[in-house]
């Protein structure tokens, strides 16, 4: 095992706790930084690029067809085929944080539009669940199994927020374990199915996940509720017939003590165990070897790393996996040094064999880690984790590389809402229009058909009620269907006019009668 030190650009901060690694056609994508993403990348996805040790973020790009895809921090992601031999690569997110400490309950699918120039330019599309729909959540795991041909997601762990009859002012942030439950996802429909298996007796989130064909072992976890990393290994098996599918979950020895570790795979049927917890203050700092057969799992303890003095006396670490048994680890710097970074970064190369520098990226894999800005030092409920499939990477391709500060790079970016005809927000140039605006204009969701974002501005709505759309639950129609949908409601029943009795066509204490001209004026006034 070697440990090599990563230098970054100028755009180190937004590498913070909670990120993700994706891998497209052998190039990996950074995702979920911490805040809303800068003009200069609206759509805070950035092409992961470590030559030479040294590491560029550099921005991608989205088709105007796609959806928002907000930067989610501790999602649950994985690689997902139509089939096991299928060429078509996607990647599914699940769940996570939004900048503003919401927990998503959204399944966003992730896939290459085109890839021109060596520039991949990505697809979005969220897609909409029905049945047992899984509660928002983090810190939990999503994989896919293959059985008879097809595919099916498995969803397990994770943390909530409390019921909101539970949340107090002074505990609003406070999260529980999720119940133990196993979701079924078809992601082809969207039928979502929720299992009770009686082996599973604790909601455990940072969990390890590793899934092969029909099967997926679960290992370690952490329990809020019992404040413990019990040495788990449960070993789940999905069944998908012509009918209902059968899941079964079957308890094994063996398992190990761990939470928030990170998962590289090294083989077709090797994968390696790095970092994590092993109690709440004390990092777990052996690395194990797990090796997968037929109905069979083994783990093993490896040689342990060179860890340096910095990683060895952190209190906290993070990081994900890169792919090919590598893996890319931070600590926190130095606060005691005036010019001290806020994070320092390594690759640790589990794998042996003969590899090229640039042949390090992503693999199955779950990671988890503390978030140090919403969190006390090893406090698990930060923790996260992700996972993703091995590929090589090949790519020597060339990206605008990404400038925070250098606001004339904005026009290599755009933002990829297809709003209207006459929609003239452009991001590169976008102004606050609401006092309740921050980093991006304001959207609203049109029902109509599939639904679609509209802009607040472009619709010309005033900022009361754009604050009263958001408070509430009822449908809104952008201003090209709104008359649609009203020409679908059933229109109101007016009540009959009632005629003044012939009495009153007399003034009153006046004495006199009116003229015959000015009755039939009144009569046809008041027909």
């Amino acid at each position: 095992m070697s440990l090599q030190m990563v230098t970054v650009g100028h755009n180190i901060a937004l590498i913070q706790p909670g990120f993700s690694l994706m891998n497209f056609d052998g190039q990996v994508f950074f995702f979920g930084q911490k805040g809303w993403p800068k003009r200069s990348c609206p759509t805070g996805v950035f092409h992961f690029d470590i030559k030479q040790n040294h590491l560029k973020l550099k921005p991608a790009i989205f088709s105007k067809d796609s959806c928002y895809l907000p930067p989610l921090r501790y999602p649950a992601t994985c690689s997902y085929k139509g089939s096991i031999d299928s060429d078509k690569h996607q990647y599914i997110i699940h769940g996570g944080k939004t900048p503003n400490n919401e927990l998503s309950d959204k399944i966003y699918i992730m896939s290459v539009a085109c890839k021109n120039n060596k520039k991949v330019t990505f697809r979005c599309t969220e897609k909409d669940l029905v049945g047992d729909v899984p509660e928002p959540r983090y810190g939990h795991s999503i994989d896919v199994v293959y059985s008879r041909g097809k595919s099916m997601g498995v969803l397990f762990g994770g943390r909530s927020y409390m019921p909101s009859t539970q949340r107090t002012t002074e505990k609003w942030n406070s999260v529980a374990d999720c119940l133990p439950h196993v979701f079924l996802v078809d992601f082809e429909f969207g039928c979502a199915t929720s299992y009770i298996l009686p082996e599973l007796q604790d909601g455990l989130s940072f969990h390890v996940s590793i899934a092969r064909n029909d099967t997926i072992y679960i290992l370690g976890g952490h329990s809020l509720a019992s404040n413990i990393r019990p040495a788990n290994l449960y070993r789940i098996r999905v069944d998908l017939p012509l009918g209902t599918p059968a899941v079964n979950c079957t308890v094994l020895p063996g398992g190990i003590s761990v939470s928030s570790a990170i998962l590289t795979q090294t083989n077709n049927d090797e994968f390696v165990i790095v970092g994590g917890y092993q109690l709440e203050n004390q990092k777990r700092m052996v690395c194990s070897l797990v090796s997968l057969g037929d109905n069979m799992i083994e783990i093993s303890e490896m040689e342990t790393p060179d860890w340096t003095s910095d990683i060895k006396h952190s209190k906290i670490w993070f990081g994900s996996n890169m792919g090919n048994g590598t893996v890319f680890l931070g600590i926190p710097g130095d606060n005691k040094q005036a010019m001290s970074e806020a994070f320092y970064f390594y690759t640790l190369r589990c794998s042996e064999e003969d590899l090229s520098e640039e042949q390090k990226i992503v693999s199955n894999s779950q990671t988890s880690t503390e978030d140090p800005g919403d969190s006390t030092p090893f406090e698990d409920s930060e923790e996260f984790c992700f996972s993703a499939e091995a590929t090589s990477f090949d790519g020597d391709d060339e990206f605008d590389t990404y400038n925070e500060d250098d606001e004339d790079d904005e026009s290599v970016t755009g933002y990829w809402i297809t709003c209207c005809p006459t929609c003239d927000v452009d991001i590169n140039t976008w102004v606050p229009f609401y006092s309740t605006e921050l980093n991006k204009p304001a959207m609203i969701y049109c029902s109509h058909g599939d639904g679609h974002w509209v802009h607040a501005q472009c619709m010309d709505l005033e900022e009361r009620t754009l604050i009263h759309l958001s408070e509430g639950s009822n449908k809104y129609y952008c201003n090209e269907h709104v008359q649609i949908a009203r020409a679908l409601q059933t229109p109101k029943r007016n009540p009959a006019l009632q005629k003044p009795p012939m009495k009153s066509l007399h003034k009153k204490g006046s004495g006199k009668v009116l003229t015959p001209a000015k009755k039939s004026f009144l009569r046809r006034l008041f027909d």
